[in-house]
């Protein structure tokens, strides 16, 4: 397609978020609202949002922590473990609090301590949720110790989702945050209507090579790890096709950068600053400008049930440098993916 200044897009959602609580939130949270009209807010806070009052009171942190005037809605998740109650998901989930539920196998990544040890212990809960048309969000990757690093994707398609879905054939999922050309071939063949996917854009623009270009670089490390280069390719044409079953979810996970740059890092990016331009470059990469705002703004709503945002986003094409680093009050620092690098696309402001 021919090249365009300007890219006027409907208003974007963000399908996987972590916005974090306290001083974190309060200095993230505005990189997300705009543009983004929603997101769903990842619940592994310490502790971790399991119930429905927790639930609330996180939304009214949030929504106490948007500036003025913001237009943003934070659509809140469970925390599934092993011994949640059903009731408390159905109660949620009626009362308009909770929009879905986050399988996290436990010790898979950040604060996932409290997650499920088996998907056997959870079958009332997602039965309960099966019955209601309630999404199940899912960090599809295996923790049995043996798995390679690389594989756990994969492994967690063939002995935990496939399984799952068979024992549950009505149950909405999500695979959020897919690495791999299995998980791409496997959400692609799914006839159901009920399967999606989410993808990042780090997982679009870079390979597993960006995590040791001339040493550890530990701000591109997060969890699913970055995979070989077969895989980001499968990524980026599912991604790019049209396929509704494929949508935006950032990831965006905000670390502060000491704890980023430790003798045991943590896992995570936040992309908020400059997700939407980083999706931008990679679609028009690909050829395929015209079918950004169908994966950015249409896909995830559809599959949510969700109404379209009214209102819009503009980016136009001019060089524009991510920030090297977002500060928070006490001096510390969160350093933002890609951030001092310099992106083609630049967001225009909020209009007031």
């Amino acid at each position: 397609m021919a090249a365009t200044d300007a890219l006027t897009l409907r208003r974007p959602d963000d399908w996987h978020l972590h916005l974090r609580d306290a001083e974190i939130l309060q200095a993230v949270l505005a990189h997300s609202a705009h543009p983004f009209a929603r997101a769903i807010v990842m619940p592994n806070l310490k502790p971790p949002v399991t119930t429905v009052a927790a639930a609330r009171a996180y939304r009214a942190r949030i929504l106490a922590a948007l500036a003025p005037g913001v237009d943003f809605t934070p659509l809140m998740t469970a925390y599934l473990c092993d011994d949640t109650p059903a009731d408390e998901l159905r109660r949620g989930f009626e009362e308009g609090v909770f929009a879905a539920a986050k399988l996290y196998p436990a010790g898979a990544t950040t604060h996932s301590e409290f997650g499920v040890t088996s998907t056997a212990r959870v079958a009332r809960a997602l039965e309960t949720m099966q019955s209601l048309g309630m999404p199940l969000l899912v960090h599809g990757e295996s923790t049995r110790p043996e798995v390679d690093v690389f594989d756990r994707e994969a492994v967690f398609i063939d002995d935990t989702l496939q399984p799952l879905l068979a024992d549950f054939p009505a149950l909405k999922v999500v695979m959020e945050h897919i690495t791999t050309l299995q998980a791409a071939a496997f959400v692609s063949a799914d006839a159901s209507g009920r399967l999606g996917a989410t993808i990042t854009p780090q997982h679009l623009m870079f390979n597993r090579n960006a995590l040791f270009t001339g040493g550890i670089r530990p701000h591109f490390y997060c969890l699913p790890v970055l995979k070989a280069e077969r895989h980001r390719l499968a990524l980026r044409r599912v991604a790019t096709s049209g396929d509704p079953r494929f949508f935006l979810g950032t990831d965006s996970a905000p670390h502060l950068r000491a704890l980023k740059e430790a003798a045991c890092g943590c896992a995570g990016m936040f992309n908020a600053p400059s997700a939407l331009q980083c999706y931008a470059t990679v679609f028009e990469e690909e050829g395929a400008l015209d079918r950004l705002e169908a994966f950015a703004s249409v896909h995830g709503a559809r599959f949510y049930g969700l109404p379209l945002n009214q209102g819009t986003v503009t980016l136009r094409r001019q060089p524009a440098m991510v920030p090297q680093d977002v500060r928070l009050p006490g001096g510390s620092a969160i350093h933002p993916f890609l951030g001092g690098s310099t992106l083609p696309w630049r967001l225009e402001p909020a209009a007031d």
